[in-house]
């Protein structure tokens, strides 16, 4: 029972992620229309997120048994962002 109420807690959580990377996205986007440049506070902010994002999707749908954090340490960045990123 308790473990279920685990998995509907992070499948809430995973929802809340979302929309934080989504409203990230959005920023980021304008950032970079106005200033010409990305912001890099913001783009190590959602590479840290997405990673909190997968670990937690995988948990939710029980393909890892390990419960995401606060259970665990925080993930690790999984990949690191290209040095440089284009937007043609």
């Amino acid at each position: 029972m308790i473990i279920r109420l685990y998995t509907i807690l992070f499948f809430i959580i995973f929802e809340i992620l979302k929309t934080i990377i989504q409203v990230s996205v959005l920023f980021q986007y304008a950032y970079l229309l106005i200033s010409k440049t990305y912001s890099e506070p913001v783009r190590n902010f959602t590479n840290k997120v997405s990673v909190y994002s997968y670990k937690v999707l995988r948990y939710v749908t029980l393909n890892e048994n390990n419960k995401p954090y606060p259970f665990q340490d925080f993930p690790q960045i999984m990949e690191l962002p290209e040095a440089e990123v284009f937007f043609e």
